[in-house]
């Protein structure tokens, strides 16, 4: 079958405040019913700081301070997009390490693309490749040795098929 492709460019935080991290709960796409990092879409002529802090306000309702960027992902995932009649998506992830700022966690049922159902402050603990996204998974593997850290490149079409 041949693939059709959607390219996605987003940008993504990673978030920990008092031992947890900030992610959202997916309600659409191809990470559905999993936790994700907060972050998305990248508009046209938007800078990608302006971007992250636009989706993180949006997702969750808080102000953040950007600390560096982390490094660009690229996964290539078979996801049916039919109003696209695409069977992949080139999902390209740009990481940023964030601190929590202010705010209270909301939930904004006015978006009209908006793709998950809230977000929230988890513990690392609760978190495994059966309720993660291939992100969040990323950003634990970050977290473990901050200062040592490499980022893996994923065609994720064996990860799919698992779940």
């Amino acid at each position: 079958m041949e693939e059709l492709w959607h390219r996605h460019l987003g940008v993504y935080g990673i978030c920990v405040h008092e031992g947890k991290i900030l992610l959202i709960n997916k309600k659409g796409g191809p990470y559905t019913n999993r936790y994700d990092l907060p972050g998305g879409t990248v508009e046209p002529n938007e800078p990608l700081v302006n971007a992250l802090h636009r989706e993180l306000k949006e997702e969750t309702g808080i102000s953040i301070k950007v600390i560096r960027n982390l490094g660009v992902l690229d996964y290539v995932i078979p996801y049916k997009l039919e109003k696209r009649g695409t069977t992949h998506i080139h999902h390209i992830a740009i990481y940023y390490e964030v601190e929590y700022l202010s705010g209270e966690l909301t939930y904004c049922t006015e978006m009209h693309n908006n793709d998950s159902v809230g977000s929230e402050w988890v513990g690392i603990g609760r978190l495994f490749p059966e309720n993660s996204s291939p992100l969040v998974l990323q950003a634990l593997e970050w977290l473990k040795d901050k200062n040592n850290y490499n980022f893996k490149v994923a065609r994720l079409d064996s990860w799919m098929v698992k779940q």
